[in-house]
């Protein structure tokens, strides 16, 4: 038998140390809070994407009675980018993340579903997608590509 290992790395900003860009992106993401439906968890996300041409899109999760149909504010943003601007290399995700009921200070990583969704647009654009995770306390956790947080991630060379 042979052990092998699977090491991950991020790392933890304050907004002061970002980019202005990055702050923007940042910022537009914590704008989508508002828009997010969560009537059921109380827990909002808002995302956003900066495109290779400088433009920047917005989404939020949308809860449903029907749990299952929820959809992630991840999954919301990336395919809305996906269906306008196909052809547009996605450079960067910003993930904003505030609970209703009580206050969140660690920023959330993208969930399993989110992580595949971010992975197909990465390997689709052969080009990494950096990702900015923040929540209500001063840390700012950037991942420099989605295999950071899923190392061993299903693609097309799978099937």
């Amino acid at each position: 038998m042979e052990k092998r290992e699977i090491k991950s790395s991020y790392s933890v900003y304050r907004l002061d140390e970002l980019t202005d860009e990055t702050k923007k992106l940042i910022e537009y993401a914590q704008s989508k809070l508002k828009d997010a439906y969560a009537p059921y968890s109380h827990f909002r996300v808002g995302a956003a994407v900066l495109l290779e041409n400088g433009l920047m899109l917005g989404g939020s999760n949308q809860e449903n009675a029907a749990y299952p149909l929820c959809t992630c504010g991840e999954r919301v943003v990336l395919t809305y980018a996906g269906a306008e601007y196909p052809d547009v290399e996605i450079t960067s995700l910003a993930v904003a993340v505030k609970n209703d009921s009580k206050k969140v200070l660690t920023p959330a990583s993208p969930c399993g579903s989110c992580r595949q969704i971010i992975a197909e647009y990465q390997s689709k654009q052969k080009a990494k997608i950096k990702i900015y995770l923040v929540a209500e306390g001063d840390e700012i956790y950037a991942i420099d590509s989605i295999h950071d947080i899923l190392p061993l991630g299903f693609d097309a060379s799978s099937l």
